[in-house]
């Protein structure tokens, strides 16, 4: 064998010592390589790949989903074998924190073996003393990783002192635990119910443990698991949650109601809708019998009369019973030998002929029984609805459709005119909060004010009221039995505001208009007058145009006149050139003008406005 191992070593010498250093180093990692690959080989099947999350299996379809989907929204990793309803988790730092989470949210509880997993371990070695020793600081140690393992946690330190038995009463000690923990943020409240899964998780680790006996406190002391006014709160949670619900069911009776008022009048005359339920919230469990007959003959429904025929109770068993007796009446007189010792009532009977006779039947019958368990849930004991209906106000108008306004000048007469009407129509027109009044001012159905639009208000008339009541009582489940009750009013809704922009709207646009007439009328009268101012100038103009014309005519006359008499008179005139010029334009002018009177005279006019 030392020989077989020598020639091997010395092979291997000589062949690393002809490799090349490539080669030396592909070997060196291929050699590298195989050795990790077997480390990671035997590591890896040392060790489980998941370790199971209860020691039990969870048999409850509900909670199985329950812990399913706490892990799906946590993001953990998990299996679950539907044969054996296991669940299975990658290592056992996730598992102890899911068992602590899972048991803080209340899906897992103390009989579900959340412990036994962690504490679990047996070692026959050991004495009892040690056994309960070790036991007790692994069950102080898994506490605390347990609580560490919560969201909430961030440091936990937990004390627990398990029972004694002394030889004597008082040397008994109970079962103790003190916990201080450390939050994530800010501490819980006390009586919070995670601090109440987290003393039930406690209570489960440690046998014996009562309530009284565990106390948790945060990082400045204060006590956490105080569960006394717990009740109260969840008490007043509850009258909270039930004074919602009817709040909202409240809410829900009167949309429904006002929505079917507004579909027949306009939203803007629906007011003060409102639905009041009284209702027991109360939660009753009761079982009940009930006997019905047997049905002989059913009824046909398709005739207009019942043929149905029914039978109390079916017999299912009788007895009759005849006796006839005949013979001396009976006398007790005690045993033989005994001197009787008889009233005198029985003393006269004696060796008296009676007869006696006793008939009897017994008839047991049968009937169909139904066996009802009925759960009372909050039940409504009565609805009250209300709502007003505003009638219709009407502007009053002249004959031509104009508004009435009321001022100082028609005051007294319009008070007096609609005084009369209330006299004449009390019934419609009487005050709501005086019967008696007749005041035009005061009264309710008249708005009667200086600078205002008179208007009379017209309430809804009786027939369509019980028609809206129907409505509504249609709408909240109207139930007579419960005495249920609907009141649909109509009384005039003050619009003050509404009523003095409409009516100042009024006023501006008949002031407006009122304007613009004056405008329209001041323009056409500037118009006018220009029209007029320019006809009398064209007048002045022609009439000026004509006198000069005549001046010049006269002119040119004389003119003639004179060159006429000089030339019969022989009379040589010596002109100049310029003269000459002047006297041929003065004939080309007078032939022109003769031609074009026109167009002449606006040329003279042209002359004469330049010089």
């Amino acid at each position: 064998m030392n020989d077989w191992f020598k020639n091997t070593t010395a092979k291997l010498k000589t062949s690393w010592a002809s490799w090349k250093p490539l080669q030396k180093a592909i070997a060196a990692g291929i050699l590298v390589a195989v050795i990790v690959v077997l480390v990671l080989v035997f590591r890896g099947s040392s060790k489980p790949t998941t370790v199971p999350l209860l020691r039990s299996p969870v048999t409850d379809v509900d909670k199985q989903d329950q812990i399913k989907n706490s892990l799906e929204q946590k993001n953990i990793e998990y299996t679950f074998n539907e044969n054996t309803g296991m669940f299975t988790v990658p290592d056992e730092r996730t598992a102890r924190k899911v068992r602590a989470n899972l048991t803080v949210e209340g899906i897992l509880s103390s009989e579900d073996n959340v412990w036994d997993t962690e504490l679990n371990v047996r070692d026959w070695t050991t004495t009892d003393f040690e056994r309960g020793e070790r036991q007790l600081q692994r069950v102080n140690n898994q506490v605390e990783q347990m609580l560490e393992g919560l969201d909430i946690v961030r440091r936990a330190t937990v004390i627990i002192n398990q029972k004694t038995d002394g030889l004597f009463a008082r040397d008994n000690r109970p079962a103790q635990a003190a916990v201080r923990l450390t939050f994530n943020g800010e501490s819980p409240r006390p009586g919070d119910r995670r601090i109440k899964a987290i003393q039930d998780l406690i209570l489960a680790a440690v046998p014996g443990l009562q309530e009284q006996y565990v106390k948790i406190c945060d990082n400045q002391g204060v006590h956490l698991n105080n569960f006394g006014e717990l009740a109260e709160l969840d008490a007043v949670a509850a009258l909270k949650k039930q004074q919602e619900f009817k709040m909202e069911l409240e809410a829900k009776y009167g949309a429904k109601a006002e929505n079917m008022l507004v579909s027949n009048f306009s939203a803007d005359r629906v007011r003060s809708v409102a639905v009041t339920i009284e209702m027991d919230m109360s939660k009753v469990t009761s079982d009940k019998t009930e006997y019905t007959p047997f049905v002989r003959t059913p009824d046909n429904p398709d005739t207009p009369y019942s043929e149905l025929e029914t039978v109390d109770g079916v017999p299912l068993s009788s007895q009759e019973v005849i006796k006839k007796w005949t013979g001396t009446s009976y006398n007790p007189e005690g045993p033989a030998g005994v001197e009787g010792q008889n009233p005198a009532v029985y003393a006269d009977m004696s060796n008296v002929i009676g007869e006696s006779k006793e008939e009897g039947k017994t008839t047991n019958y049968v009937y169909n029984t139904e066996q009802k368990h009925i759960e009372k849930a909050p039940t409504i004991d009565r609805i009250t609805a209300s709502a007003n209906i505003d009638g219709y106000w009407e502007k009053e108008t002249e004959e031509d459709g104009t508004p009435i306004f009321v001022n100082k000048k028609n005051f007294e007469t319009l008070k007096a005119k609609y005084e009369e009407k209330i006299k004449a129509n009390p019934e419609k027109y009487e005050a709501s909060n005086n019967p008696t009044n007749e005041n035009v001012e005061e009264n309710p159905y008249f708005r009667f004010k200086i600078g205002r639009i008179v208007r009379i208000y017209s309430p809804v008339q009786s027939n369509v009221r019980e028609q809206a009541e129907e409505i509504v009582k249609n709408a909240i489940g109207f139930n007579k039995d419960r005495k249920d009750s609907v009141s649909i009013t109509s009384f005039p809704i003050p619009r003050n505001d509404e009523w003095d922009k409409e009516d100042e709207a009024i006023l501006k646009a008949a002031q407006t208009k009122k304007t613009i007439m004056l405008v329209l009328i001041g323009v056409v009268i500037i118009l006018i007058a220009f029209i007029v101012f320019r006809m009398i100038s064209r007048e002045l103009e022609r009439r000026r145009r004509l006198r000069e014309e005549e001046l010049l005519r006269q002119q040119q006359a004389a003119r003639e006149k004179a060159l006429w008499d000089a030339k019969q008179e022989g009379m040589e005139v010596s002109m100049s050139v310029e003269e000459r010029k002047r006297a041929e334009l003065q004939e080309n002018a007078i032939a022109m003008a003769k031609e074009h009177p026109e167009d002449v005279a606006m040329l003279i006019r042209t002359w004469m406005m330049e010089e």
